[in-house]
C-alpha cells in the first residue's frame, strides 16, 4: 500500500511538472545522425543529439558512446553518459583488451593501443585465476595473480566481472543483502525502485501474462536507469512500457509504473531540447495528461514548413524519419519512411513512396500469415517518428516530433479522459509494428503464446484553416493493435491496413452549403408557388384543393431537384478546380466519411428530378390534340344512294391522307432532342476512360491525365468523380446544342420549324391543349386555298409564295406569325369537351372490319363536328366564343404565366417561335439532360464504374423514349381519330 501511495505521489509530481507546458511549447529539434557527430563527439541515443566526450576520450566504434584514447585505461564506467580514463605509464605502454588496466606489451601495440602477438599466438593478459600480468604474454592463459575476473561462459578464459559486482561487493559475486537482478548487482541500501510486476495485458483477448522478457529484464532496467542513468537500460524500460500499451495505474508497478517512478525521481537531470516531456537519459513516451493538451499540441502551432503542388518551389514530399531501437534499448539507425517500414503489407517501392506525397490519400490493405510474421518480425523494433524539414532562415535540417494516438490505451482513475473528442486523447510518442517478445511465457526461446500486431495505422495531416501557403498542423499517427492468440500459425491470418489521410476543417464548407441550400430552397418555394398559380390560371380553377397541393409538390420537386443539382455540380467543380489546380495548398479534399452528405444531396436531386421527369412524361402523354383540315371540296361527284333508286350529286370528298401525313410527322417529332443521346454517352465515356479524365478524380495532387501502370493509384474521390462527370457531361451537351442550333438546324434540317411549314403546305392546323384552358395553336391554313393538288400546281404555288405574289401565312392578315400560345375561355372549353366526348367515347377506332356501322358513323360525325367547330372558332364565327391576338408582356414571358384571365374572349399570344415544343422532348432538353446526368452519376457513385453507368444510362434513355413514343402514339390516335395503323 505504501508503494502504491508513493507511486501515486510521484506520478502527480510528474503531472505538475508537465503542467508547465505552454501554448508556445515547440516540439522541434535538430536532426542529428551518428555519422554527423565528428571528432570527439558521440551520438546520445537518449537525446538524439551529439554529446562531447571527455578529456583523453574519443567516439567509440559504434558512435553511440565514448571510449578511451589509445594508451589510456578505464577508471570508471557505469553505463551512463560519462567514463573516466587514465594514461598508462611508460613502463606499461599497452591497454588490456577490456580497457580497464595497463600492461607492458613486449611485442608492440596496435593502433588501438592494445598488445599484439604474432600469428597463431594467443594474447594472454591474465593468469588462469584472472590475475593481471605485468607484461602480456603471447601464450595460453595460465597466470596466477588475483584480479577482478571470472570465468567466461565457456570456461576457457578469465574475463573481468561485471562492473556493478566490483563496485558493490568488491568481488564477482552478489551476496546478500545486495540484490542480483538481470545479471546486475545493486546495493540494498540504495534508492531502488519498487518491486515491479512482470505482467503484460492483452486487453482485446482479456488475457494477462507473466512475460519471460519482463521477468528477466524489467527490474534490472529500471534500477540501472535510476541509479546509473544507463542509456540502454532506460530505453529498454521504455520499450517494455510501450509493449504494455503505455498503460498507467497508480495501483500497479508494471513496466509503465516503473518508468513513471524513474521519470519522477530524475527531475533534477533536466529536459532534452527544452521539451518538458522528454527527460534527460530517458526515452520520450508521453505528452502529458492535462485536459485539452492534445488539441494544443495538434492545433496550436503550425508545422514550420509549407507545401506547394506546382511552381519552382514545389514541395510535396513528407520526409518522415524515425529513430529505431531494438528491445534491449540499443539504437539501431535513423530510418526514412520511404522504405515503407511502417507498412506490413508488401508492395513496390514506387507505391510505398506515394504514401508520403502531400495531398495523395493512401490506402493499403492486405492479409498477413501469422507464420510469416513470426519469421520476419522475430525481434521487435521501436520507433520514435519525426517529420524532417529545412529551416528557411539557416538552411539547417530539423525534426518535428510526430505524436502517436494509441487506440488500445486503457484509462483508469488517474487518466479519466474518455470519449473520442480530441480533448480526451492521451498522446504518446513511441510505437512498434509487431511484438513477438512480451507474449512469451517461462522461456524466451519458446513460441509466443500471444503476439501483438499494428493492424491499423493511419497518418492524419490536418491543414491549417484559411491558409494560403500550404501550412499544416503536426501530423498524427493513430495505431490500433490486434492481439492474436497463437494456435496454428500456418493457418492463422490477420488483416492489416495502412493509410495516409489529408484533412481540413470542412465546417465552413458545410455551413456554406447549408446556407445555399436554404436560400435556393426558399427561392424554389416561391418559384413553385408562381408555377402553381400559373397552372391554376391555365386550368381555369380558382379553388385551392388537394389537387392544387399535389401539383405544388410536383412543381417543388422539380425546382428543388434543380437546387440540389446546382449545389452538387458547383461543389464538385469547386473541389476539382481548387484542389487540382492550386499551386500553394489552401484546400484539401473531404475524406470519404465526409462525402456522405454530398452523396445524399446527389441522391435527393436524382429522386426529385425523376419525379419531375415522370410528371412531365405523364403530362405529355395526356395532351388534347386535333388536326383542323381547312381543305374544301373542289366540286361535286355523282353517287348512288343506298336504299334509293337513282343517282344524286354530292360534294367531292376531301382526302384524309394529308391528315395522316401530318399525324405521322407529329408522331416522329415527339422524341427528337437537341442532343444525340448515344453520342452524348459515348463521348463522355471516351473522355473519361480513353483520354484519361477519370484520373482527375483520384485523391492525389496530380492533374495529369495519364498514369504509369506501376505507379500507385490513389482511392477515388466521389466528389471529384461527380465533378469530372458533370463538367464533361455539360460541356459535351453544350457543344452538341450549339452545333445543333447554329449549324445543323440552319444548314441541314430543323424538324420543328419544318413541321410548321408542312402544316401550311398541307392546309392543316394543329390545335393543342396541354391544360384545360391553355395550349398551343399552329396555324397551317394554306394561303393558296387548296393543298390537295397535283405537282405542277403545287410547284406554282411555291413559286408564287417565294415571289411574294400571295398573302402571308400568318393568322392575322399581313403577318407571318403561325404559332401561338392560347388561353381559351371556359365556354370555349365546355363546347370542345362536348364534342370531344363523342369523339373519344371509344379509345380511337377499332379495326374497321370489326367496328359497327353505328359507332363508325358516330365517330365520323364527331370528327367533322370538331373540325367544323374549331375551324369556325379560328374564323371568328362564334361571337360568344371569340378570341383576340396579342403579345405577351416581358414579365409574363419571364415568369411563364399569363396575367389576363380569358373571361369572355380567348387570348392568342404571339410566341415568335415554336413554344408548342414544350409538350415535346425538344422543349424539355434541360430536364432530360439533368435527369440523364444525375442517373449516370448515381450509378457511378454506387458502382464506381463509368462503363456500367454509361450502359445503364443509355438503356434507360431508350426505355423511356420507347414509352413516350408508344403511349404518345396511342394518345394521338385516340384524340384525333387517326387510325393507329397509319402511324408508322
Amino acid at each position: 500500500m505504501a508503494t502504491a501511495r508513493r507511486l501515486l505521489t510521484m506520478a502527480l509530481a510528474w503531472a505538475a511538472f508537465g503542467a508547465r507546458f505552454s501554448d508556445a511549447q515547440s516540439f522541434s529539434l535538430p536532426l542529428r545522425k551518428p555519422q554527423s557527430c565528428e571528432g570527439s563527439r558521440y551520438f546520445d541515443i537518449a537525446s538524439l543529439a551529439c554529446g562531447q566526450c571527455g578529456p583523453s576520450q574519443r567516439k567509440s566504434r559504434q558512435g553511440t558512446s565514448c571510449s578511451c584514447l589509445p594508451g589510456f585505461k578505464l577508471v570508471s564506467d557505469n553505463g551512463g553518459t560519462s567514463i573516466t580514463c587514465e594514461k598508462c605509464p611508460e613502463s606499461k605502454n599497452g591497454v588490456t583488451q577490456d580497457g580497464w588496466n595497463c600492461i607492458a606489451c613486449p611485442k608492440g601495440v596496435t593502433a588501438e593501443g592494445k598488445c599484439e602477438c604474432a600469428v597463431n599466438e594467443i594474447l594472454v593478459e591474465r593468469t588462469t585465476n584472472g590475475a593481471l600480468l605485468n607484461a602480456a604474454l603471447c601464450v595460453h592463459c595460465d597466470g596466477k595473480e588475483s584480479s577482478f575476473a571470472a570465468s567466461d561462459v565457456q570456461g576457457n578464459m578469465c574475463i573481468r566481472c561485471e562492473p556493478t559486482f566490483i563496485s558493490i561487493n568488491r568481488s564477482c559475486s552478489c551476496s546478500e543483502p545486495n540484490i542480483l537482478t538481470g545479471g546486475l548487482c545493486f546495493s540494498a541500501s540504495g534508492n531502488l525502485p519498487p518491486k515491479g510486476i512482470a505482467t503484460v495485458r492483452f486487453g482485446k483477448l482479456g488475457i494477462t501474462l507473466i512475460s519471460a522478457w519482463f521477468l528477466k529484464n524489467m527490474q534490472a532496467s529500471a534500477t540501472a536507469c535510476l541509479l546509473y542513468s544507463n542509456l540502454t537500460a532506460c530505453q529498454a524500460l521504455g520499450n517494455m512500457c510501450v509493449m504494455n500499451m503505455n498503460y498507467l495505474s497508480s495501483a500497479s508497478t508494471d513496466a509503465c509504473g516503473l518508468f513513471q517512478y524513474v521519470f519522477a525521481n530524475t527531475a533534477g537531470l533536466g529536459t532534452v531540447h527544452s521539451i518538458s516531456f522528454w527527460r534527460q537519459n530517458l526515452p520520450w513516451l508521453y505528452y502529458g495528461d492535462q485536459p485539452g493538451l492534445a488539441s494544443q499540441i495538434l492545433e496550436t502551432a503550425a508545422f514550420p514548413s509549407s507545401f506547394t503542388f506546382k511552381g519552382t518551389n514545389k514541395n510535396i514530399k513528407l520526409q518522415f524519419v524515425a529513430a529505431s531501437y531494438d528491445a534491449g534499448g540499443n539504437f539501431l539507425k535513423w530510418q526514412y519512411l520511404e522504405g515503407g517500414f511502417l507498412q506490413l503489407c508488401p508492395d513496390t517501392l514506387a507505391k510505398l513512396n506515394a504514401a508520403y506525397t502531400f495531398g495523395t490519400t493512401y490506402q493499403q490493405k492486405c492479409t498477413m500469415s501469422i507464420s510469416r510474421i513470426l519469421k520476419d518480425y522475430s525481434d521487435p523494433v521501436f520507433y520514435d517518428v519525426f517529420l524532417e524539414y529545412i529551416d528557411e532562415e539557416d538552411g539547417q535540417q530539423y525534426l518535428w516530433a510526430v505524436p502517436v494516438l494509441n487506440l488500445n490505451l486503457q484509462y483508469n482513475e488517474m487518466f479519466v479522459n474518455q470519449g473520442s473528442n480530441m480533448n480526451s486523447w492521451f498522446l504518446t510518442h513511441r510505437m512498434f509494428l509487431v511484438d513477438t517478445l512480451s507474449g512469451r511465457e517461462n522461456d524466451l526461446g519458446n513460441q509466443p503464446k500471444v503476439i501483438r500486431i499494428a493492424s491499423e495505422i493511419t497518418i492524419s495531416i490536418h491543414l491549417v484553416p484559411n491558409t494560403q501557403r500550404g501550412a499544416i498542423y503536426p501530423p498524427l499517427i493513430a495505431v490500433s493493435y490486434s492481439d492474436v492468440l497463437i494456435q496454428n500459425p500456418s493457418t492463422q491470418n490477420v488483416g492489416v491496413s495502412f493509410s495516409v489521410n489529408y484533412e481540413m476543417n470542412q465546417s465552413e464548407a458545410h455551413s456554406q452549403t447549408v446556407i445555399a441550400l436554404g436560400v435556393l430552397g426558399g427561392l424554389a418555394v416561391l418559384w413553385s408557388l408562381l408555377k402553381t398559380a400559373g397552372w391554376k390560371r391555365r386550368i381555369g380553377s380558382p379553388m385551392i384543393d388537394l389537387q392544387t397541393v399535389l401539383k405544388f409538390l410536383l412543381f417543388y420537386a422539380g425546382d428543388l431537384a434543380n437546387v440540389f443539382f446546382i449545389i452538387t455540380v458547383g461543389t464538385g467543380i469547386y473541389w476539382l478546380i481548387f484542389f487540382k489546380a492550386q499551386q500553394y495548398i489552401s484546400v484539401l479534399l473531404p475524406l470519404p466519411a465526409q462525402e456522405d452528405d454530398f452523396v445524399s444531396y446527389v441522391g435527393c436531386g436524382f429522386t426529385l428530378k425523376m419525379v419531375q421527369f415522370l410528371h412531365m412524361l405523364v403530362s405529355q402523354l395526356t395532351i388534347d390534340i386535333f388536326f383542323i383540315d381547312w381543305e374544301r371540296p373542289k366540286g361535286k361527284v355523282l353517287k348512288a344512294l343506298e336504299g334509293e333508286n337513282g343517282i344524286k350529286s354530292t360534294a367531292a370528298p376531301v382526302s384524309i391522307w394529308r391528315t395522316y401525313f401530318i399525324a405521322n410527322e407529329w408522331n416522329e417529332i415527339q422524341t427528337i432532342r437537341k442532343i444525340n443521346p448515344l453520342f452524348q454517352v459515348l463521348a463522355v465515356l471516351f473522355f473519361l476512360e480513353i483520354v484519361g479524365f477519370s484520373n482527375l478524380a483520384l485523391m492525389d495532387s496530380s492533374s495529369s491525365l495519364s498514369r504509369s501502370p506501376e505507379s500507385y493509384v490513389a482511392p477515388w474521390s466521389r466528389i471529384l468523380r461527380y465533378g469530372v462527370t458533370a463538367v464533361l457531361w455539360l460541356v459535351v451537351a453544350l457543344i452538341q446544342m450549339v452545333y445543333f442550333s447554329v449549324f445543323y438546324e440552319r444548314f441541314v434540317e430543323d424538324k420543328i420549324r419544318q413541321f410548321v411549314d408542312l402544316c401550311c403546305m398541307s392546309n392543316i392546323s394543329v390545335f393543342l391543349l396541354s391544360h384545360r384552358c391553355f395550349g398551343y395553336y399552329i396555324h397551317g391554313r394554306s394561303v393558296h386555298g387548296h393543298a390537295d393538288t397535283n405537282m405542277e400546281e403545287m410547284n406554282m404555288n411555291l413559286k408564287r409564295e417565294a415571289e411574294n405574289l400571295c398573302s402571308q401565312r400568318g393568322l392575322v392578315p399581313n403577318t407571318d406569325a403561325q404559332t401561338f400560345q392560347i388561353s381559351i375561355s371556359s365556354k370555349m372549353r365546355q363546347q370542345y369537351d362536348r364534342i370531344h366526348e363523342t369523339l373519344t367515347r371509344k379509345h380511337g377506332p377499332v379495326r374497321l372490319l370489326n367496328s359497327s356501322t353505328t359507332t363508325f358513323e358516330q365517330s365520323t360525325k364527331a370528327y367533322h363536328a370538331m373540325n367544323k367547330f374549331l375551324g369556325s372558332f379560328i374564323d371568328h364565327v362564334h361571337k360568344e366564343m371569340d378570341y383576340i391576338v396579342k403579345d405577351k408582356l416581358l414579365l409574363e414571358r419571364i415568369l411563364g404565366m399569363e396575367f389576363m384571365e380569358p373571361m369572355e374572349k380567348s387570348i392568342f399570344y404571339n410566341d415568335e417561335g415554336h413554344s408548342f415544343s414544350d409538350i415535346l422532348y425538344y422543349g424539355n432538353e434541360a430536364t432530360l439532360l439533368i435527369f440523364d446526368m444525375l442517373f449516370f452519376a448515381i450509378v457511378d457513385l454506387a458502382t464506381q464504374s463509368f462503363v456500367l453507368a454509361a450502359v445503364l444510362t443509355y438503356l434507360q434513355q431508350e426505355i423511356f423514349r420507347f414509352i413516350r413514343n408508344t403511349v404518345g402514339q396511342k394518345n394521338l390516335a385516340s384524340k384525333t381519330l387517326v387510325d393507329e395503323r397509319f402511324l408508322i
